[in-house]
């Protein structure tokens, strides 16, 4: 296999759980979202590296739920290839249904810069070459918030060497979160390592991060998001 082979997964992390927790299905799909899976996502799928070739940047966002996030980042950087990753198939399917027209899931073409994978993200992490990556982002993560599931979480101190492998130095990881024990997760994490380097986070979503529907539901519950931007030391 080649570095950038996706099933090239390397050694798995010892205190990270190998399986992936979280749905990956919900309630029954309707006929368009089956048609999606099964005839569109093959041709977005994400295989190997060609897709960026000639683009000015590569972007990888874990977990992207519905898709605005990425949807946006696509429209603002035409010229920037961008990998999104969830394995929630209503997700997948919402983010294909703005990409492809009804009745053409079959022979639509797949955006140029655009790749999905459906798969646990930490394996793509560990298969793609060292410093390909130039920004990381991870937007409102499920939070796993009982302490015995903290291995879950995927801002983890095993977790920072696969992500800082795959950045290039200098590489920006961008994490947003509004559930309180996540938020002070992530800062004893990032305390405790000097792999990143970063600010306080701001309090207000930051020019250039594009809202989703998972920080519109916390606003609207009263919650206070947090917004991170790490960057790859070295």
């Amino acid at each position: 296999m080649t570095s950038d082979d996706p099933g090239a997964t390397g050694d798995w992390p010892e205190g990270i759980p190998h399986r992936l927790y979280g749905r990956r299905r919900g309630k029954k799909l309707r006929t368009r979202q089956e048609k999606l899976l099964a005839e569109a996502l093959p041709r977005l799928r994400y295989t190997d590296l060609g897709f960026a070739a000639g683009a000015d940047a590569l972007w990888f966002e874990v977990g992207f739920g519905g898709g605005e996030h990425t949807l946006a980042q696509m429209q603002a950087n035409p010229n920037t290839a961008i990998i999104a990753s969830e394995v929630y198939e209503h997700g997948l399917c919402s983010i294909l249904s703005e990409l492809i027209p009804e009745g053409a899931e079959a022979t639509a073409p797949a955006p140029q810069r655009l790749r999905l994978w459906p798969e646990d993200a930490r394996e793509l992490l560990m298969a793609l070459p060292e410093a390909s990556l130039d920004r990381l982002f991870l937007m409102f993560p499920d939070p796993w918030p009982k302490a015995r599931h903290a291995k879950r979480r995927f801002v983890h101190p095993e977790m920072l060497p696969i992500v800082a492998r795959a950045l290039k130095p200098g590489g920006i990881w961008r994490v947003a979160s509004d559930d309180p024990t996540y938020q002070a997760w992530v800062t004893e994490v990032f305390a405790a390592q000097s792999v990143f380097t970063g600010a306080a986070p701001a309090t207000q979503r930051p020019e250039g991060w594009p809202p989703t529907r998972y920080e519109a539901k916390a606003l609207a519950a009263g919650r206070q998001p947090l917004y991170w931007e790490w960057s790859r030391a070295g």
